[in-house]
């Protein structure tokens, strides 16, 4: 990984990229981190992003006095935004302001039952006991566990990129991965501590962030309770892309420069490096780092010698869910909704079940709400709320104008059956988004909204890599990639695809070997 030594002295040691030109396509959070890294390097780095505003998927909607982030809306992991910006001697705080949410989000059951968990562990201990008895101890042992697993995942497998399975047989890292749980089902190991049905949601309902299912996802991501119960959740003042912001005005500083309204239509092997065409340029750079996701670089991009996979091989990975997206401007209060809230129902598998196994638009739909204006009062107009519900969905799905309308009605009628919040009559902006739009917009196969699940096989080494196979001088990052999904991941993501091309650069000897 890439170490940070104090010294801000330029020297050949320390900008070993000095002299390249690298283009980054896309401004994603994978897309924003290498270009801070490799500028850091001493790479000439220009991000060229398709869209007219920064962040990909983490976008905002701005109408008649509303404010809604498009994309991602939970800040977790802070101690991992905390390294990224530490790296260049920098912190969070010196670019956006964090607000602890407490409680951290509210759950609402369907048969009328619901509870806010915060990081009082206390409370959370009573909450588990109260609904089965020694409960409250058996959360004790599972919290344990996860941190155990997430501060050796963390050192041993995120931060350190481990693209091969060989890599995976080092002494040290066999040692220090002694005791942690790789297989079986999360469902699995979760039904080892508690029975009843509602814990076991509690202890599971993260994997969304992984855009996987209790009974695909591997038992190794338990760590997500810790990231759940220990290290908080947040909220950046400004909302998630106030720090997409924060992010490119550091990238900025460190040298970074941007072209935004610039979509890349080719990608091709030239003489001097590699080829970027876009529509009233070619531009030819020593390196290409992609944000862009590599089924859509591959099908869409490169020349058919250049592609290092059959045409129908992206069609049978495992994608993450899909989302049908709701950004509702609300006049008057939304009663017990919290910043964050999930609506289940009691027996969730067969959500999962049309997603994951026989695709379909779900019965009895799992759904979450983020009304970021309960912690922000310049994201609404007074007396108003912003509302966005996300109800996962199976990548794929048709979603004409018609059953967007059915299913909107369905989403807005449950919530006022089983939360007692009816928004229906009081909705003054509506916008929606769905499978077509992260299809036309982002590239993303199948219409996924967040990448490659995490299921056993695409986990760590089996996930794509960081170097392109076929073309020399291109490179990947984001969620597709290791370590995976999540803004903290694919900033993490960013420093491997970075750390990779100064690899190559170095090994290549045109710098002498210097690697920071």
């Amino acid at each position: 990984m890439f170490t940070d030594t104090g010294d801000t002295t330029t020297t050949d040691e320390s900008r070993p990229l000095a002299g390249e030109q690298i283009t980054v396509v896309g401004s994603g959070f994978g897309g924003l981190s290498t270009a801070c890294y490799l500028a850091d390097a001493g790479a000439d780095v220009t991000v060229v992003e398709q869209h007219d505003h920064l962040g990909g998927v983490a976008g905002t909607i701005e109408r008649d006095g509303f404010t809604f982030d498009t994309g991602p809306s939970w800040y977790l992991m802070p101690d991992t935004f905390e390294r990224f910006f530490g790296h260049f001697d920098r912190d969070p705080a010196d670019y956006y302001d964090l607000v602890h949410l407490d409680p951290h989000y509210r759950v609402f059951w369907k048969d009328g039952d619901s509870v806010a968990l915060s990081d009082d562990l206390d409370h959370v201990r009573s909450t588990f006991e109260s609904y089965e008895t020694g409960a409250g101890g058996a959360f004790d042992d599972y919290l344990a566990e996860a941190r155990h697993t997430y501060e050796v995942g963390m050192e041993r497998f995120v931060y350190e990129d481990r693209q091969r399975l060989r890599d995976f047989l080092d002494p040290e890292v066999v040692k220090s991965a002694r005791g942690l749980t790789f297989f079986g089902s999360m469902q699995d190991h979760v039904e080892k501590y508690v029975d009843h049905p509602k814990l076991q949601q509690l202890l599971q309902y993260t994997l969304v962030f992984l855009g996987g299912s209790p009974y695909n996802t591997p038992a190794l991501y338990n760590l997500m309770a810790h990231v759940d119960f220990d290290l908080g959740v947040y909220y950046p003042e400004g909302g998630i892309h106030a720090v997409v912001e924060g992010i490119a005005e550091m990238a900025r500083e460190l040298g970074v420069t941007f072209e935004t309204g610039t979509p890349v239509e080719g990608i091709e092997v030239d003489p001097e490096g590699v080829g970027v065409i876009t529509p009233d340029d070619y531009r030819v750079a020593d390196r290409v780092v992609s944000n862009a996701n590599p089924a859509h670089v591959e099908r869409d991009l490169l020349p058919p010698d250049h592609r290092s996979h059959d045409p129908g091989y992206w069609d049978e990975q495992t994608y993450a869910p899909s989302a049908f997206m709701l950004y509702l401007g609300v006049e008057g209060d939304v009663g017990p909704l919290e910043h964050h809230s999930l609506v289940l129902p009691t027996d969730w598998e067969a959500h999962f079940d049309a997603i994951f196994e026989e695709p379909r638009w779900p019965e009895d739909p799992s759904y979450y709400l983020s009304v970021t204006s309960q912690t922000d009062d310049t994201v609404a107009p007074e007396g108003h709320h912003a509302v966005v519900i996300l109800v996962p969905i199976a990548p794929g799905l048709p979603d004409g104008e018609k059953v967007r309308t059915e299913y909107r009605e369905k989403i807005l009628a449950d919530l006022a059956e089983n939360v007692g919040v009816d928004l229906r009559d009081r909705i003054v902006v509506a916008e929606s988004a769905c499978v077509s739009e992260y299809t036309e917009l982002f590239g993303a196969p199948k219409g996924t909204a967040l990448g490659l699940a995490h299921t056993l096989t695409q986990t760590g080494p089996l996930r794509p890599g960081h170097r392109d196979d076929s073309l020399d001088g291109l490179y990947y990052a984001g969620s597709f990639t290791t370590p995976g999904i999540g803004m903290p991941m694919t900033l993490v993501s960013g420093e491997h695809a970075a750390e990779a091309v100064v690899e190559d650069a170095t090994e290549q000897g045109v710098f002498g070997g210097l690697l920071n």
